[in-house]
């Protein structure tokens, strides 16, 4: 069953997976994306801001040395010839707008450190003035210089002032990311699987079920808790094998000087004093078999898949066999992994406690949050609240109503209760909306 975590958690630690792959995930993730990112910065701090700063002076000093020959060569066809040189050894497209002044422009979308180090570079290139639209369309960027006659007007690939290998260099780093990521990912799945199994193969026995097929493997530590709880199985088994052994002689021992006395009484003449022997034998023996029934624990008996209305059914109908007056409550289908003739004890012993003290009784059963629930309520005297937990003692009585003139060994919800347990689940005891006590049977799918 979950156990819950009480204590005050720090809102650091409420974002934290919960999970151990999660965790191993993230402390796996971390360094990589924090190295990633220290190179991904140290990259664009050192190699991309010279590579602009050396691509930027270069554009400028080529444009300062148009201007140059243009200032010293101005016919018409040497202008025509300096800037047809220029376009095809920068791979620029360049007008002469003659006439034209930056009268009213300026540059824009130059922001970010790159975008400054460009407008430094050309500032320090170029004599004359210059406005710089960064955005000019997706892939180029636009330079307005003045010159003689006019503005040479220049648009140009974004890639003469920002380097393609950036994008390179930045998708190669997030893709190694995610790969290593992703190979991490799978070896520590591989990882955590055998300490699932072991839970689940610990959930499974501690439910009463089975696990034939669990063997250790994985890391060392993990092979060792696997080996650990394979020991602990045996050693239970082999407990519970002996306790069966020692209570099958106990058995025989109790039960034959029990028959002795029942043919002695048998053969005795009827009596007051002989009537009162007889129910005191007959006592006996029913606190011998309810004391072996709770020392066995119905343990030695496999648990499989069955139809728990068909069980609870049978046990009512045996109840009402008996003049018991019980009103049931069952949905249209209902199946649980049990071990049917431990649980059909369990609810046996709380049905007859109930009609034993009651005169209306309620039995119904369900689904709840992964639960199996089976209620049994009654119009009894209950149990107050303090002594509810007493009520599960073994060969313990209650006063006034639940005494032993009304029948029992005290170990009908001690017995209960070891079955449900058995499951995985448990015995709870309240107040029922008859007016008596509610008793329920809860254990797991």
């Amino acid at each position: 069953m979950p156990v819950s975590d009480d204590r005050v958690q720090s809102p650091l630690r409420r974002l934290l997976p919960r999970s151990l792959l999660g965790r191993s995930l993230l402390i796996l993730g971390l360094p990589i994306i924090a190295v990633q990112f220290i190179s991904l910065w140290f990259f664009y701090d050192r190699h991309v801001q010279n590579v602009s700063r050396r691509m930027a002076q270069n554009l400028a000093n080529n444009i300062q040395l148009a201007l140059n020959h243009m200032q010293d060569y101005q016919a018409a066809e040497d202008t025509s010839w300096i800037l047809s040189e220029l376009r095809s050894g920068q791979g620029l497209r360049i007008v002469l707008r003659k006439g034209q002044t930056l009268e009213g422009l300026e540059s824009r979308n130059m922001g970010g450190q790159t975008g400054r180090e460009v407008l430094r570079q050309f500032r320090g290139a170029l004599s004359a003035d210059f406005v710089i639209d960064g955005d000019f369309d997706d892939r180029n960027f636009r330079v307005r210089v003045a010159a003689p006659g006019g503005i040479l007007d220049i648009v140009a690939s974004k890639k003469k002032l920002w380097p393609i290998t950036t994008e390179l260099y930045v998708a190669w780093s997030i893709g190694t990311a995610i790969v290593l990521l992703i190979i991490g990912g799978l070896f520590m799945l591989n990882q955590v699987r055998p300490i699932r199994e072991l839970a689940a193969a610990a959930d499974r026995f501690g439910k009463g079920r089975d696990v034939p097929d669990f063997k250790p493997w994985g890391a060392t530590e993990v092979r060792q808790a696997a080996t650990a709880f394979l020991i602990m199985r045996e050693r239970i088994r082999r407990q519970i094998d002996q306790r069966t052994e020692m209570l099958a002689g106990v058995s025989h021992d109790l039960r034959t000087p029990l028959t002795r006395l029942k043919l002695a009484l048998a053969l005795e003449p009827d009596s007051p004093e002989t009537a009162e022997l007889r129910r005191d034998v007959d006592e006996m023996e029913r606190m011998v078999e309810e004391y072996l029934a709770f020392a066995r624990g119905e343990r030695l008996e496999q648990a499989v898949e069955a139809n728990l209305n068909a069980l609870v059914h049978d046990v009512v109908a045996r109840a009402r066999d008996d003049g018991a007056r019980i009103e049931l409550e069952l949905p249209s289908s209902l199946k649980a992994t049990v071990r049917p003739n431990g649980f059909k004890r369990a609810l046996t012993n709380i049905v007859r406690n109930a009609v034993r003290f009651a005169g209306e009784v309620r039995v119904g059963a369900g689904r709840r949050a992964g639960m199996i629930v089976v209620f049994v309520d009654d119009d009894g005297p209950g149990i107050p609240e303090g002594e509810r937990d007493d009520a599960f003692k073994a060969f313990h009585r209650l006063d006034d109503a639940r005494n032993r003139d009304a029948g029992g060994a005290g170990l009908g919800l001690t017995i209960a209760r070891d079955i449900l347990r058995g499951h995985g689940g448990d015995v709870i005891l309240s107040d029922s909306p008859m007016g008596g006590l509610r008793a329920v049977l809860r254990f797991p799918v």
